[in-house]
């Protein structure tokens, strides 16, 4: 097939990885269950570590980016790389933007100062960049939380993946595999850095377009996602007995492990932090990657919780909102606001699977037919002539 050819024909998937972004998808939903009720204190929360599970996204990420593509470069262009992935990533960007905005209003309390006061047609505009992943500056702000997309927190981690991906076609796939190491090495010297002697011992952050959140979303989608692409690059696939089940139970741990250090050693967190994204996330990616299911129960979980990861991680937080708005508003203890934060996950899930089945599958089909196999159609015609 000709490099004037976008439509390539899938791989098949790793369908534990598929699972395990599932698992990570659910903890990060409960992580901000728990955190409506301590925002702001890092020092205090259960499921503490739970944001990491972003940070494990990124190196599953890189990893099935250079899975999927590494070897695709002849048979593809730049731009074709990147209507691949627009097709995968950009319809549920503009579903949450819609389901942010569809909500705004219900957010209204002490725990989001400017919304109140947002006119419509401002919170529109809003919504209509938020469908472009285009981050927005502090200054259109209309929250009080300086989100770069405020109303759909999380979708931060999207604009970054975007920028690895694009890197990743510039650069990173032209590099051997010991440039790639080095890069990476370099990488993990910069999160070292942050984390240990940084102002906060921690990798929470990089939702704002400012100097010092840009910075901390960079130094968190540098390793990972090219540390995933390095990883299945060398083939370190490590090979275990029940794999998947492993690999979430691993998964759980690290993220539900409570603050190290407290507000005096702020080091000792970062260390745990750098431990847990430069070892242990590649470590549960090759043996999540090297492991098989064979139990007719297990496949069906692992293909469920793959099929609504994405959806749920990127519609769940306009809900977190309003849940967050209902908990201060109202000043519910933890005790009485748990039931509801369960029924919210359980939402979360139901929601994802609703938009995945209704909207994202067939928006997605529909743009391969009119985007995709268009090129492939149009190629073979002009070959058949």
């Amino acid at each position: 097939m000709s490099s004037n050819s976008t439509y390539l024909e899938s791989k098949s998937h790793y369908q534990i990885l598929d699972g395990l972004r599932g698992v990570a998808s659910i903890i990060v939903v409960s992580f901000h269950v728990f955190e409506t009720f301590n925002v702001g204190n890092p020092f205090d929360q259960v499921i503490n570590h739970g944001y990491l599970a972003v940070d494990f996204f990124f190196v599953l990420s890189g990893f099935v980016v250079a899975y999927a593509y590494d070897d695709r470069w002849g048979k593809m262009t730049q731009w074709d790389f990147y209507k691949r992935r627009l097709v995968r990533l950009q319809p549920m960007v503009v579903m949450g933007s819609l389901i942010g905005a569809a909500l705004f209003y219900f957010q209204v309390g002490p725990a989001f100062p400017l919304v109140a006061g947002t006119p419509v047609w401002e919170m529109l505009l809003v919504m209509l960049v938020g469908c472009t992943l285009i981050p927005l500056p502090v200054q259109m702000d209309i929250r009080g939380w300086q989100e770069m997309h405020p109303l759909n927190g999380p979708a931060w981690s999207l604009f970054f993946e975007y920028i690895a991906n694009f890197l990743y076609a510039v650069v990173i796939r032209r590099l051997s595999k010991a440039a790639l190491a080095v890069f990476v090495f370099l990488a993990a010297l910069l999160l070292i850095h942050y984390t240990v002697w940084g102002p906060s011992g921690d990798l929470i952050g990089g939702w704002s377009l400012n100097a010092q959140q840009l910075n901390i979303g960079f130094t968190r989608v540098l390793f990972p996602f090219f540390g995933g692409v390095l990883l299945c690059r060398l083939g370190w696939l490590v090979r275990v007995r029940g794999a998947f089940w492993v690999c979430s139970l691993l998964i759980a741990v690290v993220l539900s492990v409570p603050r190290i250090g407290g507000p005096h050693h702020l080091w000792m967190n970062g260390i745990y932090e750098s431990f847990c994204v430069i070892l242990v996330f590649p470590l549960v990616v090759s043996i999540g990657a090297g492991g098989s299911i064979r139990g007719r129960y297990s496949v069906r979980v692992c293909r469920f919780l793959g099929d609504i990861s994405y959806p749920m991680y990127i519609t769940h937080y306009p809900l977190i909102y309003v849940y967050t708005a209902w908990v201060s508003r109202n000043k519910i203890p933890m005790s009485t606001g748990l039931l509801p934060g369960a029924l919210l996950l359980v939402a979360s899930i139901v929601l994802a699977y609703v938009c995945l089945k209704v909207y994202d599958e067939p928006v997605r089909e529909w743009l391969k037919e009119k985007v995709l196999k268009k090129n492939k159609t149009q190629l073979e015609g002009g070959l058949a002539s």
